[in-house]
């Protein structure tokens, strides 16, 4: 449900845009100072916000950046909070999980056949 006013707590609003899943880790989160509001670090979690405003965090293994597009009331479900924000971050190169990692058994038989293939 979006709001009428025009602008809202920082650890509040990424609450309620559901990228935090309580309160106190996006308090945390920002007073760590790793949220950026227009590109300028901040650390008090009542840094006021309004739309229009773009943040960067990170968020997992990404860094997150997203325009605030509207102001919430409460947190209401996965599809109320999309609405609040336009997601504007890069799109991340794929990265294989196990870099090195040992190859299977299949692999290793098709390597080996290949090997005597060429002797």
């Amino acid at each position: 449900m979006l709001s009428d006013k025009t602008k809202d707590r920082l650890d509040k609003w990424l609450w309620q845009a559901r990228f935090f899943k309580t309160r106190s880790r996006a308090t945390t989160r920002v007073s760590e100072g790793h949220v950026r509001v227009n590109g300028e670090k901040v650390h008090k979690k009542a840094t006021l916000v309004s739309p229009g405003d773009v943040l960067t965090f990170p968020q997992g293994r990404l860094i997150r950046v997203v325009r605030i597009v509207g102001l919430a009331t409460r947190r209401g479900p996965a599809p109320e909070a999309q609405a609040l924000y336009e997601d504007m971050t890069p799109p991340s190169d794929p990265v294989p999980d196990r870099v090195g990692a040992r190859p299977t058994k299949k692999v290793r038989r098709d390597l080996d056949a290949l090997h005597r293939d060429t002797e």
